[in-house]
């Protein structure tokens, strides 16, 4: 597996990971201590927002070192 596999790869399971902990935080947050639980779901879904849009950038950038 080349850097660019393994890094397109990373990436996609970074976005998935932070989705499911983004799931958890708002689905536990009412049930424990909300305001931890709150910002965890607020970061995470960031995160699992950014991620993505940064996916799409390596890969037209790497496009463009590849051709």
């Amino acid at each position: 597996m080349s850097l660019r596999g393994f890094h397109i790869f990373f990436v996609t399971v970074v976005t998935l990971f932070f989705a499911g902990v983004a799931v958890w935080g708002w689905t536990v947050g009412p049930s424990q201590d909300a305001s931890f639980w709150n910002i965890v779901a607020i970061v995470s879904t960031i995160t699992a927002v950014i991620t993505p849009i940064y996916g799409v950038y390596f890969i037209k950038k790497s496009k463009a070192l590849y051709n």
